[in-house]
């Protein structure tokens, strides 16, 4: 079941890179900076993510960041998600994502699974928002 939204952010691309282009399926690496909130909390969010275009014109997502307070609360998170052209050049991700942290701030996340959507336009501007699964 669908939870609270626990999770809000707003960022840019800062990094693209070809991995490989391997059997015709181009493999990109993409890297990010974000600023939002995070249970309630002001963050900034660094991530990467490598993307896998298909045969059928989706993109497979994986990913892993690092997301800080300005007090240096951290918490660590891998993501893993599905993304389809958006019809005017960028891409809308669906997927799930998994926290570690030993801050207190971040500790309740610890074992628990989220939902995200993220949507990147063709200049690399990014929202995310995610979810918790219950």
């Amino acid at each position: 079941m669908l939870g609270d939204l626990i999770g809000e952010e707003q960022g840019k691309r800062t990094g693209f890179r070809v991995v490989s282009v391997d059997g015709g399926h181009p493999h990109v690496e993409v890297s990010f900076e974000a600023t939002g909130t995070l249970l309630g909390v002001a963050v900034q969010d660094v991530g990467t993510y490598d993307a896998v275009m298909q045969a059928d014109g989706t993109v497979f997502g994986d990913g892993q960041g690092c997301t800080m307070t300005q007090d240096g609360d951290m918490v660590t998170w891998h993501g893993t998600g599905i993304g389809h052209p958006d019809g005017s050049g960028g891409f809308s991700y669906r997927g799930s994502i998994f926290w570690e942290s030993g801050s207190e701030v971040f500790g309740p996340l610890n074992g628990t699974a989220g939902v995200f959507e993220f949507e990147e336009d063709k200049d690399g501007n990014n929202t995310a928002k995610v979810w918790e699964w219950k």
